[in-house]
C-alpha cells in the first residue's frame, strides 16, 4: 500500500489516538508556546504552533478518520500550577466530549490532586536527560536514577497512575530498570524512544535500547512523534522505524498516535496516519485494530 491507495474502511476504522494536545493561550500559561524567547526544540522552528489548538481544530484535522476517543497528554503548562491544566481539560471535555483522558504532569506532590479527577490515566514527567549519547550518564539529580526521584514516582502504584515516559534512547537502560523496579506501574514509552538520528549506527543502538526495555513486561510504546527538523514526514523515512518498533515490542504493547498539534510541524495528519495505514498493511485486522485501538483502550484504560 502506498500513500495515495484508499485507506479500507477509513470510516468505519475506530481509532483511539492516545497522544495529542490542547492549549488556549489567551487563557492559560505554556511557558514554551507563551514566553517571547522559543526554547530548542527538535522540530526547529515552532512558531507554527504557538496559537491556539482546541477541539473544533483536531475535529477539522482528523475529519477523514473515525477517532473515536483521544488522550490528551500534558502540554509543558506553568509547572507552578500542574493541576490546574486538569482542571482546564477537564472543563474542555465537558464541553466538547474530548478528550476522553488525559495525562498530568508531576509525580510527587501534585498526584493526589491528579488522582481526584476522573479523566486522568497517568503522568507524564520528563527525567533529566543529556542531549547526545556520548554525554548520557547514569545516577545524574533529577533522572530515573535519583532516590528522590524515584520516591516521588513510587507513588504512582498507590494513586493507580501509569507512567509516560519521554527521554531519549539512550536512557532507556534506566527506564528498563525502573520498570523493573516498580512493576505494578504501565510504563508507555512516548515518541518510539525519539529516533531521530536515522545514521545505522545510532538506530542500531536505537534498536538496542528498544529490545533492553522491550523485556519488560509492564512497558508498552507509542509511536508518533517521528518527524525531523526542516523535513517531512514520509513512508520511507519513517516506516522502517515503524516496522521495527512493532517487530520488538509486538503488535500487542504498540499504540499508534497523532502528537498534534506538534507533528502538524512535520506533516499533515492525513499523511502521517495514511503513512501508519501504509505500514502495517500486511498486518492482520485484528492486529491492526489493537495498533489503532484495542491498545490504547486497554493501557490507558478507557
Amino acid at each position: 500500500m502506498s500513500l495515495t491507495d484508499p485507506i479500507p474502511g477509513r470510516d468505519e476504522f475506530p481509532i483511539v489516538d492516545p497522544h495529542q494536545h490542547f492549549w488556549d493561550l489567551g487563557r492559560n500559561y505554556h511557558p514554551w508556546l507563551c514566553d517571547p524567547v522559543p526554547i530548542a526544540f527538535r522540530y526547529g522552528d515552532y512558531s507554527a504552533i504557538r496559537r491556539n489548538y482546541l477541539p473544533a481544530d483536531y475535529r477539522r484535522d482528523m475529519a477523514r478518520y473515525r477517532i473515536v476517543e483521544t488522550v490528551h497528554i500534558e502540554a509543558e503548562w506553568d509547572r507552578a500550577d500542574p493541576v490546574g491544566e486538569t482542571h482546564w481539560i477537564e472543563q474542555i471535555h465537558r464541553a466538547f466530549g474530548l478528550p476522553s483522558a488525559c495525562v498530568g504532569h508531576d509525580i510527587e506532590e501534585v498526584l493526589a490532586g491528579h488522582a481526584e479527577n476522573p479523566l486522568v490515566r497517568g503522568i507524564r514527567h520528563k527525567p533529566k536527560a543529556a542531549g547526545d549519547p556520548r554525554d548520557a550518564r547514569r545516577g545524574e539529580p533529577g533522572s530515573m536514577d535519583d532516590p528522590r526521584w524515584r520516591a516521588g514516582y513510587r507513588l504512582l502504584e498507590r494513586f493507580g497512575l501509569s507512567y509516560d515516559l519521554q527521554t531519549p534512547w539512550w536512557h532507556l537502560d534506566a527506564g528498563a530498570e525502573l520498570a523493573a523496579d516498580f512493576p505494578a506501574t504501565q510504563v508507555i514509552i512516548n515518541h518510539a524512544g525519539l529516533p531521530s538520528d536515522r545514521s545505522t549506527e545510532a538506530l542500531g543502538a536505537w534498536r538496542r535500547a528498544l529490545e533492553t526495555i522491550a523485556a519488560k513486561p509492564n512497558v508498552a510504546i507509542k509511536i508518533s512523534g517521528l518527524g525531523r527538523a526542516g523535513l517531512p514526514w514520509t513512508l520511507a523515512a519513517n516506516g522502517p522505524i515503524i516496522r521495527d518498533t512493532i517487530w520488538i515490542f509486538g503488535a500487542e504493547r504498540c499504540m499508534f498516535a497523532s502528537n498534534y498539534p506538534v507533528d502538524r510541524l512535520a506533516g499533515a495528519f492525513d499523511a502521517i496516519y495514511d503513512g501508519f495505514f501504509a505500514a502495517v498493511a500486511d498486518r492482520s485486522p485484528e492486529e491492526q485494530r489493537k495498533l489503532f485501538h484495542d491498545n490504547a483502550v486497554r493501557i490507558y484504560r478507557l
